[in-house]
């Protein structure tokens, strides 16, 4: 069966649209017209996008016919094989590697884990906003969203505290799928990763030298899946954990004040009864942010799919940002609607084999600054324009200028 090429307009990989906080409407086009839709030209070479929200779901549950393996080029839209870091993260591998890998580390964000850590993340998060002055400017994610993740994700690995400040900056480094192939990026970003790695290398060796204990490093120091890992596994390892922990849901943490700031009336009324919807406004926030705009799976063999055939090896996106605006799924999706009944089918955590392990701590995470804001009855107007990533991969804010008012001082 023959393939419908896209317009050229309709490759929504391109970063000056995600720059721009322009995709929406492509989308919408996408999964109107065209919800498998082949793109023969980009950046990245040519790729499938899959755009409405089942149709991401079929895709996800048959993953031998649609690989995640980093044997086959990852999980993201940019092929990692012919870079100096592949990330060999589980993530990016089929079973059975994938389960064993997932399992060793699980108990970290268990929910018994999760909840020994909301005590000191509430503190954290009180400090952080008695911190913020009141009717000047300054900048939520370098004030607010990047202490508060870094700190969690600190916490998660029990990193040297007085170090933290480089977490964010290595894990910006190993997100970075956007500078393709240039030679002079991609020198940077391995020196930052390799930077990383050996950081982390240190720690996980002391801890394995170590009785065991429950910070994800010991774990998996102790583990006979993780063990004596090659370097570029290693370096995956890593680097899944510290993104997926941290410019995740630093992203969901700024996108929050973007949707308080489109809906003051929903915004108010979560003021009014915080405990009742701050868990349904932070799961609203995430849906809406979709802080990981895609991920990227590779056909295993020819097939035909919803009526387009599929070749062995082609890339197929998985557009989790549009999944999440899917009005049949969602109606009234761009809303953001902190009483909406259904918004935890949401996709922003993945879905199957491969949904995010720390899906609970990121929420957590996202209602307690919620709750936090509401206690103080905050309100923080955006002030300019925000600055976002250029990024089609993590989908979030380099700088968002505010000006916050509270009423409880």
């Amino acid at each position: 069966m023959a393939t419908l090429a896209a317009k050229p307009e309709l490759d929504v990989s391109r970063a000056e649209l995600w720059k721009a906080n322009s995709w929406r409407p492509l989308f919408e086009k996408l999964r109107s017209d065209d919800p498998v839709s082949y793109c023969p030209d980009s950046f990245f070479g040519p790729y499938w996008s899959i755009t409405r929200y089942d149709d991401v779901i079929a895709v996800e549950s048959d993953a031998e016919t649609f690989s995640s393996s980093w044997e086959h080029g990852g999980i993201v839209i940019f092929d990692m094989q012919d870079t100096g870091v592949q990330l060999r993260m589980f993530i990016a591998m089929d079973e059975p590697e994938h389960t064993e890998k997932r399992k060793a580390i699980a108990p970290a964000v268990a929910p018994t884990q999760i909840q020994k850590l909301a005590g000191a993340l509430r503190q954290r998060t009180a400090e952080v906003l008695d911190s913020l002055p009141v009717g000047k400017e300054f900048d939520w994610v370098h004030s607010v969203s990047i202490p508060l993740t870094t700190a969690m994700i600190a916490t998660l690995f029990d990193f040297p505290w007085e170090e933290r400040h480089k977490l964010p900056v290595w894990s910006d480094w190993a997100a970075k799928i956007d500078i393709g192939p240039d030679p002079q990026l991609n020198a940077e970003r391995e020196r930052h990763v390799f930077e990383m790695a050996s950081r982390f290398k240190e720690i996980y060796d002391e801890r394995r030298a170590a009785p065991p204990k429950g910070d994800l490093l010991s774990m998996m120091a102790h583990s006979e899946y993780y063990g004596d890992m090659d370097e570029q596994r290693f370096i995956g390892a890593i680097a899944l954990l510290l993104v997926g922990g941290n410019d995740t849901t630093r992203n969901s943490m700024s996108g929050l004040i973007d949707q308080i700031n489109r809906f003051p009336d929903a915004w108010a009324k979560v003021k009014a009864d915080p405990e009742k919807l701050a868990s349904g406004a932070a799961t609203e926030t995430i849906r809406l942010q979709t802080p990981i705009a895609h991920m990227r799976r590779t056909a295993t063999r020819d097939v035909e799919f919803k009526g387009k055939q599929i070749r062995k090896g082609d890339k197929v996106v998985l557009w989790y940002n549009s999944a999440n605006r899917d009005e049949s799924v969602f109606p009234d999706a761009d809303r953001w609607n902190p009483e909406r009944e259904n918004a935890r089918r949401h996709l922003s955590f993945g879905y199957g084999i491969h949904r995010c392990l720390g899906a609970r701590l990121a929420e957590l995470q996202v209602a307690t600054l919620i709750e936090e804001m509401a206690k103080r009855d905050m309100e923080v107007k955006i002030a300019g324009e925000p600055e976002r990533l250029a990024s089609c991969f993590t989908n979030g804010f380099e700088h968002l200028n505010v000006i916050m008012s509270r009423t409880d001082v």
